[in-house]
């Protein structure tokens, strides 16, 4: 058995559970998502929190109503909104329960949940389990970007803006196959750029990089990357650009010696999409973990649910 068994299963599989959430987007279950014109708050801690800032963004980008992402620690309790979504692949995590405890009866909450049998469903309002994205690696692949992929979809569905489905899925299997880019395991430093709904995915990129890997990585939003990051890029650096880049930045990284990377600039009409983009990331932290012999499903101090005990 290797030490990353379950994470390289999991991650194979996000192009059939992206399918499957999409779906959930126009059925029944969509019933408890944010209705237009909502003022909503998205909540979560970790990977969760970075697909809740991709959300927030999304979802306020396409007119459906102001929504803001926050760590679920850091709820701003002097705010109004009409809905707080809650995302917890575990159901379990402390924050966000006390999060829900303490907005019971005040503010209506969803939490989008993974594993049903957890106290999550009994403090929400209303609850989304999306327990074909459940995952037995700590390190956490699937459930995010299925949770997304639900998000995206709803969003489109409500806005009525384009959701091409068959080529995120395609894009995403390509991702899943295609090798790694030369020599990119021998680097020792990466910075992840984002812009828009992707700096989420740049902020969750880099969190994968560490967690499987014990890499050094930064993200940043893009065009803050000119503004001091540029000074580490050097022969032994990749920055990554998840999303669109802006004019000129390839050039001045690949000034530095660095390597520059743009996955979604493919040479496709259209480009490869940012989340399928995100494929390639996970697949690059575990194998950089493997090399180094780490236990890539049992990351050291980490734990699959942050539940804290009283003192």
């Amino acid at each position: 058995m290797s030490g990353s068994e379950h994470v390289d299963a999991e991650i194979a599989s996000q192009p059939d559970t992206w399918r499957r959430a999409a779906a959930l987007a126009v059925g029944p279950t969509a019933e408890a998502l944010p209705k237009k014109g909502e003022r909503v708050a998205v909540v979560g801690c970790g990977t969760s929190l970075y697909m809740a800032q991709a959300y927030a963004v999304l979802r306020e980008q396409a007119g459906l109503g102001d929504t803001d992402a926050f760590a679920a620690s850091e709820f701003p309790f002097g705010r109004a909104y009409d809905r707080v979504v809650a995302l917890s692949r575990s159901g379990t995590t402390t924050e966000v329960l006390e999060l829900l405890q303490r907005l019971k009866g005040a503010i209506p909450t969803v939490a989008v949940i993974a594993d049903p049998d957890t106290p999550a469903p009994a403090l929400a309002d209303r609850t989304i389990v999306l327990d074909f994205a459940d995952e037995k690696s700590v390190v956490q692949t699937r459930f995010a970007t299925t949770a997304l992929t639900l998000f995206r979809a709803h969003v489109a569905a409500q806005s009525g803006t384009a959701f091409d489905l068959e080529k995120i899925v395609a894009d995403a299997r390509r991702c899943v196959s295609e090798p790694l880019p030369d020599g990119i395991l021998d680097k020792t430093q990466f910075a992840f750029l984002g812009r828009g709904w992707t700096v989420g995915l740049a902020n969750e990129a880099g969190l994968k990089m560490t967690e499987a890997s014990l890499t050094w990585t930064q993200s940043y939003p893009a065009m803050e990357y000119r503004h001091g990051p540029i000074s580490i890029a050097s022969p032994g650096t990749v920055t990554w650009m998840l999303g669109e880049a802006p004019r000129g930045l390839a050039e001045q990284v690949l000034a530095t010696g660095g390597q520059w990377l743009d996955g979604t600039a493919d040479g496709t009409a259209d480009g490869r999409d940012p989340l399928a983009e995100l494929i390639r990331v996970q697949r690059l932290a575990v194998a950089l973990g493997a090399r180094k012999g780490l236990e890539v499903d049992n990351p050291r101090n980490l734990t699959r649910s942050v539940v804290l005990s009283e003192v």
